[in-house]
């Protein structure tokens, strides 16, 4: 496993990201793709896209996807999986792309990591086109997750408390945020996310991805007591979560 970079932490971390989780938000996407009416030559901008999953299902529908992502390593991933895609190094609140560029910007499981959410919004808002549309998607609070189980338990067996959910896992949290900065939200919703491993090596690799060795091999009794009440009878584990999504019209100059 890589070494942890503490000015890099995603390009150490970005190819068990992909073999565990890049697919993981799936479910969230299609809400998002309907409500953006993103179809065959919509411009889409994917911020955070890490190891390129969804640009690549974005190419698969016909849309015209661009991504950026702050990490080297993912943004060369999904360079290698959505071939031909533009993918740039940034974050969302400097957007290395021209005003206007875009019909639709999406952020999976990426806006929370904005220092200035109004910021990131007013950034979003450059690069889209007169009419264009953000379409966000994130955890839902952590008591609709079965994930929780685990992290809870994680937490214990450091003495810790688990995190508490940040604001925009909440109801209401993703549409204030939007409807806050001026955007005219679409619509909004929740939809079950289900993540899956193949059986205790899986479970425990894409838990403590990014960990070292001698952590992994701590905590994997954690890891394995607490997902018990999620293993499959012919084996492996199905987890079920949740994730919030909104679409928004860009506001009016």
């Amino acid at each position: 496993m890589q070494s942890r970079s503490p000015d890099d932490p995603w390009s150490a971390v970005a190819d068990d990201w992909g073999r565990y989780w890049g697919t993981f938000a799936r479910p969230a996407w299609e809400p998002l793709l309907r409500t953006a009416g993103i179809g065959r030559g919509t411009r889409v901008l994917d911020v955070g896209c890490g190891s390129g999953e969804l640009l690549e299902h974005l190419q698969d529908r016909g849309a015209v996807p661009s991504g950026v992502d702050p990490a080297p390593r993912m943004a060369e991933l999904a360079r290698a999986r959505a071939v031909g895609a533009d993918v740039r190094l940034g974050d969302v609140e400097r957007l290395p792309f021209e005003d206007g560029a875009f019909d639709a910007v999406l952020a999976v499981n990426a806006f929370q990591f904005a220092e200035d959410q109004d910021a990131a919004l007013a950034e979003v808002g450059r690069v889209l086109a007169p009419g264009g549309v953000v379409g966000l998607a994130g955890w839902a609070e952590r008591a609709r997750n079965d994930l929780d189980a685990i992290n809870a338990a994680l937490a214990a067996a450091d003495d810790d408390e688990p995190p508490e959910d940040g604001p925009l896992r909440v109801e209401g949290g993703l549409t204030g945020v939007l409807g806050g900065a001026g955007w005219d939200v679409l619509d909004a919703g929740v939809v079950p996310v289900a993540w899956t491993a193949r059986g205790d090596t899986d479970l425990v690799r894409g838990i403590l991805f990014g960990e070292e060795e001698f952590t992994i091999a701590d905590l994997a009794p954690v890891v394995v007591a607490a997902a018990a009440p999620f293993r499959l009878p012919e084996g492996g584990y199905r987890l079920m979560n949740a994730f919030r999504w909104a679409v928004a019209r860009r506001p009016g100059r």
